[in-house]
């Protein structure tokens, strides 16, 4: 059995689950989602216990692969609609700005115009600081929503508009990352010929 499939997802309290055919509704104070699963597992619902339980078939590849997948990202749905996931975004340059007007994310990040992203729906963006004061002071963002997977895609296609560069570390980047840094070229005196 797979380990991660075979165990049950506890619900919370204010999240209500009801699965019709193959579709699962989940649905809590964060948010609602719905996601189809492949027609050969079973999901099923308990009510008194508030267990969500994945069964697979038989141990076919594709069913062990499929089994702890479902699992996931149901736990994943569970969990959004609870208490949410963020992901957290910072820009390092000098000049370098994040605001959001209206429904679209506007980034100035050393280009001839500022980049405009727009916002999904499910997404919230909360703009921190909006300016950076040097190369020190990053400006902060932060990307809130119910689904795991349009967060993580939305913060990834921003930070894709300007990633960080090796020399002096300028760019989008995720907070706490690390940038392998490179030296830069350096001058060697020699006589003159």
């Amino acid at each position: 059995m797979s380990r991660i499939g075979k165990k049950p997802i506890a619900v919370p309290k204010p999240v209500k689950v009801t699965i019709t055919g193959r579709t699962v509704h989940v649905e809590g104070p964060k948010g609602k989602l719905e996601w189809s699963f492949d027609r050969d597992l079973k999901v099923a619902f308990d009510e008194a216990e508030r267990l969500i339980r994945v069964e697979r078939p038989s141990d076919q590849r594709r069913h062990r692969a499929l089994h702890g997948l479902t699992r996931a990202l149901i736990a994943n749905m569970v969990e959004g609609v609870a208490s949410g996931y963020s992901r957290a975004l910072e820009i390092y340059g000098t000049g370098y700005s994040a605001n959001v007007q209206g429904k679209k994310l506007v980034i100035a990040c050393g280009f001839a115009h500022p980049v405009e992203r727009t916002i999904p729906a499910g997404i919230e963006v909360a703009v921190e600081v909006p300016n950076t004061r040097g190369n020190e002071q990053p400006a902060k963002f932060v990307i809130r929503g119910c689904s795991k997977q349009l967060v993580g895609e939305f913060a990834a296609e921003v930070r894709h508009i300007r990633p960080p560069e090796p020399y002096l570390g300028k760019g989008i980047r995720y907070a706490g990352e690390k940038i392998r840094r490179k030296a830069g070229k350096t001058f060697v005196g020699g006589a003159a010929v």
